[in-house]
């Protein structure tokens, strides 16, 4: 059973913090056999859109984009993503962004020349940000993503997804439905809500990362 921290606390909220939820769990027989984070840790990254693309004087491969990332002046970014259009709305690493790189290491985002002409910033891809595999491309946001705001609390990146080991006799927590009842029933755990005891069922998005409705 898999499902992430905050889609439990829609349901029920106890004053613990992430460990203390997981230790407590697992004391109560339901056994946590991994906690981890949605994403690994970045930082600088916003939501941004891509005013204008033209074709890098220098280079076949690469666009020179004119790209709105929310800091009140239009940034000049080289990119070679296949998919970079206007009006797109995509992540954007800023000057002095941190970001995962190979082996647990980090690399700055700097301002560069790219053949010539000036990049400030990068716009990433899925894979570049450590959310998924996908390096195909510049990962494309809603349209109503909204330009300036920092990705990873866009994207609920913070979150934790618990993975349950249960037990053949704990099949009532095969639902994240189950596994509330059982949090509230802890000490100092007093249910959220479990809404839908009372015909008004809880958000239905599992897991963060995803697009917001």
């Amino acid at each position: 059973m898999q499902f992430s921290e905050s889609w439990l606390r829609t349901w029920v909220n106890p004053s613990i913090d992430t460990d203390a939820l997981a230790h407590t769990l697992t004391m109560a027989g339901l056994e946590v056999e991994e906690v981890r984070r949605v994403a690994p840790p970045f930082s600088g990254v916003v939501v941004a859109e891509v005013l204008e693309v033209a074709k890098h004087p220098n280079a076949d491969r690469l666009s020179v984009c004119q790209v709105n990332a929310g800091t009140g002046t239009t940034l000049n970014i080289v990119c070679g993503a296949p998919n970079v259009r206007a009006g797109m709305k995509v992540p954007c690493a800023l000057v002095g962004a941190k970001l995962p790189g190979e082996n647990g290491s980090v690399f700055e985002i700097k301002a560069v020349k790219m053949r010539g002409v000036d990049s400030h910033g990068m716009l990433c891809s899925a894979r570049e940000l450590g959310v998924s595999e996908d390096a195909s491309g510049l990962l494309e946001l809603p349209a109503d993503a909204p330009v300036g705001m920092d990705f990873r609390a866009y994207r609920d990146l913070d979150d934790a997804l618990f993975t349950l080991k249960l037990t053949p006799n704990r099949a009532d927590c095969l639902s994240i439905r189950g596994v509330a009842r059982e949090v509230a029933a802890l000490p100092n755990a007093p249910p959220h809500a479990l809404r839908s005891d009372r015909g008004n069922p809880p958000p239905t998005t599992p897991f963060p990362g995803q697009p917001h409705p």
